[in-house]
């Protein structure tokens, strides 16, 4: 009998479908609502930016090289021996794509605290792996990580461990010491450090790598540099175990423009200070005028995202969000857990529409 093309797929490839940003193609479909949603960087891109981007443009007819300049410079950054050091992605989630790809094989486990970046699951299932999710701790108002139970979840099937430096969503640090515990156990250790430029490099964990070699770590410049429709990530590790990921990637996996135009962006500080800063006192500004509404919960935040827990005074995030959306913002919205439906998130976004934003919300509170 003639199979189906079906029975040619890779098993645990079957349930899997294509991973669609509902939220970012409705926000491309009509201009008209705010971006909010997304922890995109509401700044666009300075002169500098523009400049490299045009220069690069007129050579899009050339295969671009390895890297090696914006891999020295990062190296550099990082206080880390050279190039050798550096993988360069498109984009961090790309960067993840390589690591799970050297580490899993089907059967395999991924442990995760939740709740966290979505990209961690998904390229652990398209693999065949198994994501293992350690709740974060919910208490005092606040989201805590666990690493107690990380640790316990380790099993002989562990192959990695993921932990965000600081979390999307709920915007804060795990402890230095638990980093360590974790990095002892010789499991391959991501840290995710997407965002770690708004607290300062001070806060990253890639001092780990010296001591560890099983510590990786990814960051972007999607967040604060603004260039998430460039789409450029990389990774920084051991030697030996970049060199092993960098043999997972596509041939030319990074074009010429966004590494190009990447270099420029690490180089400006003066630009990554002022948006640094920009972002910083746009949380402070929303923490400080939402955080007087009884019952809501406004999570302290690193990056550049709020997270809100509404269900305290008997509010669901989603008639948050369905409000928000009737008078012009997209925000973003999570499943119910830790007993409570009432969490949405809003990302940082210009002067003007942080203020709409802490309007709509005090005014959906007083209504509703």
């Amino acid at each position: 009998m003639k199979k189906s093309i079906s029975d040619y797929f890779v098993p645990w490839l079957i349930p899997l479908k294509m991973y669609i940003s509902d939220h970012i193609e409705l926000a491309w479909k009509n201009p008209r609502l705010h971006r909010m949603m997304s922890n995109e960087n509401p700044l666009p891109p300075s002169t500098k930016i523009l400049k490299t981007i045009n220069r690069y443009a007129k050579l899009a007819n050339r295969y671009p090289d390895q890297g090696l300049i914006i891999r020295s410079k990062i190296s550099r950054m990082n206080k880390l021996p050279g190039p050798e050091n550096v993988v360069l992605g498109n984009g961090s989630s790309e960067i993840f794509d390589m690591i799970y790809r050297t580490f899993l094989t089907p059967g395999d486990q991924v442990i995760q605290q939740t709740p966290c970046f979505g990209i961690y699951k998904l390229r652990t299932e398209v693999l065949g792996g198994k994501i293992v999710s350690v709740p974060m701790i919910y208490k005092n108002k606040k989201l805590l990580y666990d690493a107690e139970g990380i640790l316990k979840a380790i099993t002989a099937k562990t192959k990695i461990i993921t932990i965000a430096n600081p979390n999307n969503p709920t915007g804060n640090f795990m402890e230095v010491k638990d980093y360590i515990r974790i990095a002892e156990t010789g499991i391959p250790f991501v840290i995710d450090e997407a965002y770690i430029e708004y607290a300062g490099f001070g806060k990253s964990q890639v001092n780990l790598i010296k001591t560890f070699n099983n510590v990786i770590i990814s960051r972007t410049l999607s967040k604060a540099y603004g260039l998430a429709g460039l789409r450029f990530g990389y990774l920084l590790a051991d030697n030996i175990v970049a060199e092993k990921i960098a043999a997972t990637l596509l041939p030319w996996n990074v074009g010429t423009i966004s590494m190009w135009t990447a270099l420029t962006a690490l180089e400006d500080k003066a630009e990554l200070k002022k948006r640094v800063n920009f972002n910083n006192a746009q949380i402070k500004y929303i923490t400080e005028n939402l955080k007087g509404i009884p019952g809501l919960v406004v999570f302290a935040s690193f990056g550049n995202y709020i997270l809100f827990d509404a269900g305290h005074v008997g509010k669901k995030g989603e008639d948050v969000i369905a409000f928000a959306q009737k008078k012009g913002i997209i925000l973003r919205g999570d499943k119910p857990k830790y007993g409570s439906a009432g969490w949405f998130r809003v990302t940082i976004g210009t002067k003007q529409e942080n203020k709409l934003f802490v309007k709509i919300i005090k005014e959906f509170f007083v209504k509703n």
